[in-house]
């Protein structure tokens, strides 16, 4: 749905995007994650017209965001981290006003407004002055807007920037429900809410893109050593030398002993260390009761692919 292709985008002397291309499929939720000044927010605002890149290109349900500006932005609903709300406009009015901007006229803009006030939650502070509303509901207000048109691409910038716990909950259920039938790019400092919401991930820093792809499938890529506990029956007399010989493991720590087993904490460059301690243990005759890699989380990943020191394993 979603194609970009070798972004660059510059301001100045700084660069804020440098040869950037990802795709993101119809239906799938894609995470943009990276510290305060990464290009998140310059590549949502390219996908959704706002500026032009200096180099690169993006497509939009096959079509060119440069030469077919208009046609695109009329695919996207776009929410930037401060949703463009007037306060002192009625939720009602506000979302009738969007949708005659959008092109909709009745009754298919009364009928998008009421379906929206539905879906967003909205229910109970349809009638109300959009400045007399919590964060939360002006969140959804801003949702709202975004959806008012019934566009196939959603860009949301910061979507729960400032609210309190419950009402990110309840946004991000909100927009896991959208991604049912949209296509979402979305960013966010809340990793967690990465986690429950979106099915892909990309993790820019400094302008490139360091890794992409689910949680688990980030921690697998991660730079650094991988760590897996082992525990086998015997001593640590009898088993350490034979991992030190081995040449698996680039650090070792005895972790426990109990009943007659060792428990060892090993960090190791190998690709797959897990099968060839596995063969180690069955060729020493050890009795194996634990392989297990030790399984990162995402903020783990995070640190350690948006920092110049990788955190030790």
């Amino acid at each position: 749905m979603i194609e970009v292709r070798n972004l660059t985008k510059r301001f100045g002397a700084t660069v804020a995007l440098q040869d950037v291309s990802f795709d993101v499929a119809r239906g799938e939720v894609l995470g943009l994650l990276g510290p305060n000044g990464a290009g998140k927010t310059t590549a949502m605002r390219i996908i959704a017209c706002y500026f032009p890149p200096n180099a690169g290109s993006v497509r939009v349900g096959g079509l060119d965001t440069q030469k077919d500006s208009v046609a695109v932005r009329q695919r996207i609903g776009y929410l930037p981290e401060s949703a463009p709300l007037y306060h002192d406009m009625g939720v009602m009015d506000y979302l009738g006003f969007v949708g005659r901007i959008r092109g909709l006229r009745e009754p298919e803009l009364g009928r998008s407004a009421r379906e929206m006030v539905g879906v967003c939650g909205l229910q109970r502070m349809a009638h109300r002055t959009i400045g007399t509303l919590s964060k939360g509901y002006r969140q959804r207000v801003g949702l709202a807007q975004t959806l008012i048109h019934d566009p196939e691409v959603l860009i949301l910038d910061e979507p729960t920037s400032g609210l309190d716990p419950n009402q990110i909950v309840e946004i991000r259920d909100l927009i896991k429900q959208i991604g049912r039938e949209k296509t979402v790019v979305l960013s966010t400092h809340i990793l967690p809410e990465v986690e429950a919401t979106c099915s892909r991930v990309l993790i820019i820093n400094e302008g490139t893109i360091v890794a992409s792809g689910t949680p688990a499938e980030l921690a697998s890529q991660s730079p650094g050593e991988a760590r897996v506990f082992l525990t086998v029956k015997g001593t640590p007399e009898g088993v350490e030398p034979v991992l030190r010989r081995s040449g698996i493991a680039t650090d070792i720590r005895l972790v426990d002993t109990d009943d007659g087993r060792v428990r060892y904490a090993i960090g190791s460059a190998e690709e797959e260390p897990e099968e060839k301690l596995f063969h180690l243990a069955v060729q020493n005759g050890w009795t194996l009761t634990e392989l297990q890699r030790e399984s990162l989380s995402l903020e783990e990943v995070f640190t350690r692919l948006t920092t110049r020191e990788s955190v030790t394993p």
